[in-house]
């Protein structure tokens, strides 16, 4: 099986020669401070080595599981916020046929995901649907409290019994949460659901490998086995010992750090031009964000769908502030063909287009962009995917992964924590009287009342 691949030169070009080789060492150092644990945030590194732990036994686990729930369901309701649904959405997209929820699979339930938002309208309209469905629920959460997710679950696990009887919803809900301790810990226990552990050293956006994500994809009807293949082979070929000019993630990690310290590149845009990977962008938004967005520093990471979004932000790409990259998928094989029409009346003028694979247009459309925005001053980086299977998902999931833990390192953050997130969950929670949240409650409505 081939790899996928990194080509940095059309970004290199924008530093000054050797700019990219001269962070090998501090890439090299980054990458062993995270093999020897002595790095920032050393306790959530066990999705390291997470690949190469994985057995058959387990992995043989999760698809009798998923194996119940596909026998048992028409609909499975994955109830999980950020890392929690993300990595798993984007796989089950990347894989899934593009109108699945029109065509009505016959052989795969179909997999909604909730738990993200607090849109009393979207609770609503999905409680609506799920009425006259046999449904099941995977519940993503190391707490059990987080708002968005403990929400749905509660609806979700009133209406499944409601519909199913309490016997029978104990069957099709299954928790996936800490070993030990937390709310929906205690509620799976009580319940009797089958459950699967997050691991304590696992950070939600590093966890796509662990059941957080396989048991979603498994439910789809895809091959986690490949996925956790293509995660073991670029855990090998990205690992300490491969050399500066071999290992990919070690590349991505230092153009990308030379170009936000010595060419003043602070947003990157992930481009795809296969709709099939927008959840992929989303995921990969999270990781990148998430993980280096603190202490004042940090690229952000935003991302278009192409050709979509040059017809919309194509202009501000071509034209606007010198402060962007790009990097961009590129998917080498699609797994349909369809040739382009050719039409008598030729109103269009595309009849010099007539018999060519619609890729090809694609291809040649992702060179022009690609060509156009250098020349406009844009640096791009190109990964090249052979084709999009379970295989190359899974390369493509380490490969983000292990670059963004060196990544971060070599910006000087603690890659794997998120202080900031908690800040609008006090806020929150002051405002809605949570109990505890007392003298933070006085506090926010003085603030508010002070301002009007």
């Amino acid at each position: 099986m081939k790899n996928i691949t990194l080509d940095i030169t059309k970004a290199a070009q924008f530093l000054e020669a050797g700019a990219v080789e001269a962070y090998e060492s501090q890439v090299k150092a980054a990458q062993e401070a995270l093999e020897n644990g002595t790095c920032p945030g050393n306790d959530f590194l066990g999705w390291l080595h997470l690949p190469s732990s994985i057995t058959a036994d387990f992995i043989g686990q999760l698809q009798a599981c998923a194996n119940v729930l596909r026998d048992n369901c028409e609909v499975v309701v994955v109830a999980g916020i950020g890392g929690s649904y993300l990595g798993a959405r984007a796989v089950i997209e990347a894989l899934g046929n593009s109108f699945a929820w029109l065509v009505g699979d016959k052989k795969n339930p179909t997999i909604l995901f909730a738990g993200n938002n607090i849109g009393e309208d979207y609770l609503a309209e999905m409680c609506d649907y799920l009425k006259d469905k046999k449904f099941g629920v995977i519940n993503i959460s190391k707490s059990g409290t987080t708002t968005e997710t403990a929400l749905t679950f509660r609806l979700l696990k009133k209406q499944c019994e409601a519909q199913r009887g309490k016997e029978e919803a104990k069957k099709v809900i299954v928790a996936v949460t800490d070993a030990k301790k937390g709310a929906a810990r205690t509620c799976a226990d009580k319940e009797g659901y089958t459950s699967f552990i997050i691991p304590d050293n696992v950070g939600g956006r590093f966890s796509v490998l662990t059941p957080v994500g396989l048991l979603p994809i498994a439910c789809a009807g895809f091959d986690i086995s490949q996925l956790v293949a293509g995660a073991q082979d670029m855990e090998k070929a990205c690992g300490k010992d491969v050399p500066f000019s071999e290992n990919i993630a070690a590349q991505y990690a230092a153009v990308r750090n030379a170009l936000y310290a010595k060419a003043g590149k602070k947003i990157e845009i992930m481009i795809n031009y296969q709709p099939k990977l927008h959840f992929m962008s989303e995921w990969w938004k999270q990781l990148y964000g998430e993980s280096e967005g603190k202490d004042g520093k940090g690229i952000f990471p935003a991302s278009c769908d192409f050709t979509t979004d040059l017809h919309s932000m194509g202009q501000w790409i071509q034209e606007g502030e010198r402060s962007i990259f790009e990097t961009v998928i590129s998917v080498e094989k699609p797994n349909r063909t369809m040739l382009f029409p050719e039409d008598e009346e030729n109103l269009d003028g595309l009849n010099f287009l007539a018999g060519k694979r619609v890729d090809e247009v694609n291809k040649m459309a992702e060179l022009g962009t690609r060509l156009a925005h250098v020349d406009g001053g844009v640096p791009n980086i190109r990964l090249s995917v052979p084709e999009l299977n379970e295989y190359y998902l899974g390369q493509m999931i380490y490969f983000f992964e292990i670059a963004c833990g060196i990544s971060g390192n070599v910006l000087g953050v603690n890659p794997f924590n998120q202080p900031g997130v908690e800040a609008y969950k006090k806020n929150m929670f002051a405002l809605l009287d949570k109990p505890g949240y007392e003298a933070e409650s006085k506090a926010i409505k003085e603030r508010l009342a002070a301002e009007k």
